[in-house]
């Protein structure tokens, strides 16, 4: 691959992957008294779940999206990371 094309696939896992390490590192250092600012969010999404019962099958979907400052701040530095590549 030439330095100059790059693939958005690997923009997207690298996202994911700072999602998912940024909500690891707010789950862990939140409960420390000076890295609490870090577990600040908000949450998105259908709560309660939409249902359908038919009375032999029964349907539910929902579907949330918990951003917190430590999520945000993985999306930034694997950008950041995806642009030094």
């Amino acid at each position: 691959m030439q330095r100059g094309s790059k693939n958005g696939w690997i923009l997207l896992l690298m996202m994911l992957a700072g999602v998912v390490i940024g909500g690891f590192l707010s789950e862990v250092l939140g409960k420390l008294p000076y890295f609490k600012w870090l577990s600040y969010g908000q949450t998105f999404g259908l709560t309660p779940p939409l249902a359908l019962d038919l009375q032999i099958v029964s349907l539910q979907i929902g579907f949330t999206v918990h951003f917190t400052i430590a999520g945000i701040l993985g999306i930034v530095i694997a950008f950041f990371l995806y642009r030094r590549m």
